[in-house]
């Protein structure tokens, strides 16, 4: 599907997301409703206590005295013009805080994306070559034992023996702030920065990725095409790279476009841990101070993320199996 085929397919695709979009928008609002206290209460509370008018006068400041619905409808018509609300808490905008911290957060998925992605196909393409022997079976324990391993755990072990011990990378942050680095010094200070957060992310992926490369390789071998490959004369060298490989990478390329939501639910963790500066940790403390505008932004973000990585995902699945049409 070459040329003018394509952008209508993508463009329609386009369209089928907005109802998903706006229904996750509505659904994360309601949810929020449910959560208890607000952000006049926290900040009462945090003042010592506040009498209940000066609450009430909070409250209706920041919108909240209004009731559900015609709060979701306000949310709904500002969003039409990218306008997220205001932050209370940060005292800024919700959409520039958002994106001063989307950068951080894509840095870190886009270099986990890689790692995971490179090292866990590698590691079941090996494993699938080398099946039924130890290195088999060492690649599979391996990837069973980076997939059981909780992320909180993987970052506190790495901080403690790369950072503390070993004192090879920095413990926290995303570059050092008073070192006021600048052009290719700076690049540098924040690689050393997001090595061990990239590898406490990356591990759970690599793991699922290897076995599924491993488990995907081993049914394409099987089939009927591979044998007539043989029957032609080529190598399996030849079968393997012409073949197999492109056909077992379909399933691979799907599952790291639905695992997009899983990484940011993931950064929540890694960027806590790390002090790591995106929107997992604006999400850990905005949860906290009860700043439901900050929340919606960052959920309504993740969501737009989510959507336009599953749709490149779509277009490279087309590009990769020349047997689906698009009428």
């Amino acid at each position: 599907m070459r040329g003018a085929p394509l952008v209508r397919y993508i463009l329609r695709r386009l369209l089928q997301v907005v109802p998903v979009v706006l229904g996750v928008v509505i659904l994360n609002f309601l949810l929020l409703q449910l959560a208890p206290g607000d952000l006049a209460t926290v900040l009462a509370g945090e003042a010592g206590g506040a009498p209940k008018e000066y609450i009430d006068q909070l409250r209706q400041r920041f919108g909240q005295d209004q009731p559900v619905v015609i709060q979701l409808f306000n949310y709904l018509r500002n969003l039409l013009t990218l306008d997220l609300g205001y932050s209370f808490r940060q005292s800024a905008p919700v959409l520039d805080l958002l994106l001063d911290r989307l950068w951080p957060t894509l840095l870190l998925m886009v270099t986990t994306l890689v790692l995971s992605l490179g090292i866990g196909l590698l590691m079941g393409l090996l494993a699938a070559l080398w099946v039924r022997t130890w290195k088999d079976h060492a690649i599979s324990v391996a990837a069973i034992i980076f997939y059981a391993t909780p992320l909180f755990w993987v970052g506190l072990m790495l901080i403690l023996v790369f950072s503390i011990y070993l004192d090879w990378f920095p413990t926290s942050g995303m570059e050092d702030v008073v070192a006021f680095y600048e052009g290719w010094d700076r690049v540098v200070d924040i690689a050393h920065h997001l090595v061990l957060p990239s590898i406490t992310l990356s591990l759970f992926y690599l793991a699922l990725y290897a076995r599924l490369m491993r488990a995907s390789m081993l049914e394409q071998r099987g089939l009927e095409y591979v044998t007539t490959a043989r029957a032609k004369g080529l190598t399996e060298r030849q079968i393997t790279l012409r073949h197999v490989l492109r056909n077992a990478l379909l399933p691979i390329v799907t599952i790291a476009g639905v695992q997009v939501g899983g990484l940011l639910g993931g950064s929540v963790i890694v960027e806590s841990v790390f002090a790591w500066p995106g929107l997992g940790q604006l999400a850990y403390q905005s949860l906290f101070a009860r700043d439901f505008n900050l929340l919606l932004g960052i959920f309504f973000m993740s969501a737009c993320l989510v959507v336009v990585v599953n749709l490149i995902v779509d277009v490279i699945y087309v590009l990769l199996d020349p047997r689906i049409r698009i009428g």
